[in-house]
């Protein structure tokens, strides 16, 4: 699985798709309620000079995650 990282590892304008959620409990869940589901195109926009907050494109919309959060979605690119 070559291809497959997590969400906080990827660069600004690099995409890809959700491959996998692996948090646990209400962090999985909020991600779930927010649209980040397996299978949704997702694209990195920016990343802040710290690395902490990610800015990304799921489904049309913007999200912001901390590095904490995209660290458990795996992306297939």
């Amino acid at each position: 699985m070559d291809d497959v990282r997590p969400l906080n590892e990827m660069k600004p304008g690099e995409k890809g798709r959700v491959w996998k959620i692996t948090g646990q409990g209400s962090l999985k869940r909020r991600l779930l309620d927010m649209g980040v589901i397996p299978g949704s195109p997702v694209e990195v926009v920016k990343v802040a000079p710290l690395g902490d907050p990610i800015d990304v494109r799921i489904k049309g919309y913007h999200l912001s995650l901390r590095k904490e959060e995209a660290k458990d979605i795996l992306v297939k690119a």
